[in-house]
């Protein structure tokens, strides 16, 4: 599975994003079960609602539905592990959406990112060791 942080679902929607080539690009082409939070869904709804409106984050709440993009669901057993991140990584500071994504990746045992968050993916580890592996930085 491959992981999908919130900056590459809107460069994805944003024609206006430096990144929506890049992103286009990799979700034509990708074959691969993608993977998320909530944290991520809901930053990306706030964020998309005031960049390209309601209607088109809707409809691409709908399409995540449809192309069968899994959500991985957080309980309260998970805040101290994400409590614990974000105040290992408090220098950057880490936010809870990627909290939410070091923590998917140390659950599910994989580091391959779609992101346009060039700074902090790679200063992250998972399982505190491993790096990440950005596909969208990959492309040509």
């Amino acid at each position: 599975m491959i992981l999908v942080d919130t900056g590459a679902w809107l460069a994805l929607l944003d024609r206006g994003d430096a990144y929506h080539t890049r992103c286009r690009k990799f979700f034509q082409h990708n074959r691969e079960p993608l993977i998320t939070t909530y944290p991520v869904l809901v930053e990306c709804v706030h964020l998309m609602f005031s960049r390209i409106g309601v209607e088109k984050t809707l409809g691409w709440l709908e399409t995540l539905r449809t192309q069968g993009v899994s959500v991985f669901a957080m309980g309260t057993e998970h805040l101290p592990s994400l409590s614990a991140l974000m105040q290992q990584y408090a220098d950057l500071p880490m936010d809870l959406a990627d909290a939410s994504l070091v923590l998917l990746a140390d659950e599910i045992g994989e580091g391959r990112i779609v992101s346009s968050d060039e700074r902090d993916f790679h200063a992250y580890r998972w399982k505190n060791q491993h790096p990440f592996r950005n596909l969208l930085l990959e492309q040509d």
